[in-house]
């Protein structure tokens, strides 16, 4: 009889075994880089994701968009940064360049995950009985990773040379299905490292803690999409929805300055009310930033958008200001400006670029 797990197991077996070995092996890097059979699960894991974005999250930008545009020259870096981070960029760091290291200096004990019952943080160690239950277990990680993630999230928009790099997610006019993986990847390297730290420290086992980093991915792809779709009043006091999380990446308004710092969560939007940065009822409104300096990154590719917010953490990152907590926009050298809403001008057109005067801080 067929099963889905047994065809998934052959699927892996066969690439394992015909195209991530054989590369391995001409690398000269096959005793070094890990499993292949792990390797291979987490690319097909990867196309997986891809095609549901591709299949399921992109036609409903065709059908209920928030925004109607002429065209969508804008999602196209997004588009092939999302395929080189899903499936190129990730998979070579994790498996071609830590593993090797952590491999050469010994390895990791490859006997029983016990990491949760060792750590004094751990949460079993606190609640053994969830070893019983691993669905209630992997709820209570997903609780914790997510209330970290929004805390994380929150500190990217107050830091201004943290804000340097998340500002590249925010500069998009035209967010999309696409956009969440819109990311610098020194960003990106300090939420993993932090994320992966606090799963360690609580006990997360490594399999658990991948599901938890594609299930939160899947969320986010779903929540960036280019429509008006909602969970309604009661679900979406609990879970993030696109709606939600469009008012976290709309343009300053200028009449009401601090209505952007809004809607931080990740998976679950009841964070966002407890803490009180919880926005609902508003209309669509456009997306993007105010900041000139950060706006320009829609004129770059792959590399350009790196570059550019390089330049901009290391402006701020070097002075006083850029570790001083408050919106900030860029100014010469990219050194970070404090903002003063009261100056600012009438917001800019869904289309064009944002013509006012320093502001960098839209949400993500």
């Amino acid at each position: 009889m067929f099963s889905p797990a047994h065809a998934w197991t052959a699927l892996v077996d066969a690439f394992s075994q015909h195209g991530v070995l054989p590369l391995l092996q001409s690398l000269h890097i096959d005793k070094l880089a890990g499993d292949p059979r792990e390797i291979a699960e987490s690319l097909m894991i990867a196309v997986v994701q891809v095609a549901i974005i591709a299949c399921l999250f992109r036609p409903l930008e065709t059908f209920w968009p928030a925004e109607r545009w002429s065209d969508r020259k804008l999602t196209k870096v997004d588009f092939q940064y999302t395929l080189w981070m899903l499936i190129g960029i990730f998979p070579l760091f994790s498996y071609l360049v830590l593993t090797p290291i952590a491999n050469y200096f010994g390895g990791v004990s490859s006997g029983p995950d016990t990491s949760s019952r060792d750590s004094i943080l751990g949460i079993t160690h606190w609640f053994p009985v969830l070893d019983h239950h691993p669905l209630a277990l992997f709820l209570v990680y997903y609780v914790i990773y997510d209330l970290v993630y929004y805390t994380m999230h929150r500190v990217q928009h107050a830091l201004p040379w943290w804000w340097a790099l998340h500002s590249m997610h925010h500069s998009t006019r035209q967010m999309s299905c696409w956009t969440n993986d819109r990311g610098s990847l020194v960003d990106g390297f300090i939420q993993s490292m932090i994320l992966a730290v606090v799963g360690l420290a609580i006990g997360v086992a490594p399999t658990d803690f991948a599901w938890l980093m594609l299930l939160g991915e899947l969320v986010q792809n779903f929540s960036h999409t280019n429509t008006r779709l909602n969970f309604g009043p009661l679900f979406g006091r609990i879970f993030v929805d696109p709606t939600f999380h469009r008012l976290h990446h709309m343009r300053v308004d200028p009449t009401r300055p601090n209505l952007h710092n809004c809607n931080y969560g990740q998976v679950f939007s009841i964070w966002d009310v407890l803490f009180g940065t919880a926005l609902y009822g508003e209309p669509i409104r456009p997306t993007g930033v105010g900041d000139p300096v950060v706006d320009a990154d829609n004129d770059h590719g792959l590399v350009g958008l790196h570059w550019a917010a390089f330049k901009r953490f290391w402006g701020a990152v070097r002075t006083l200001d850029g570790w001083k907590p408050g919106e900030v926009s860029f100014g010469p050298g990219y050194r970070p400006v404090r903002v003063d809403h009261a100056t600012h001008a009438a917001a800019p057109d869904s289309d064009g670029p944002a013509p006012v005067v320093p502001e960098a801080v839209t949400a993500d």
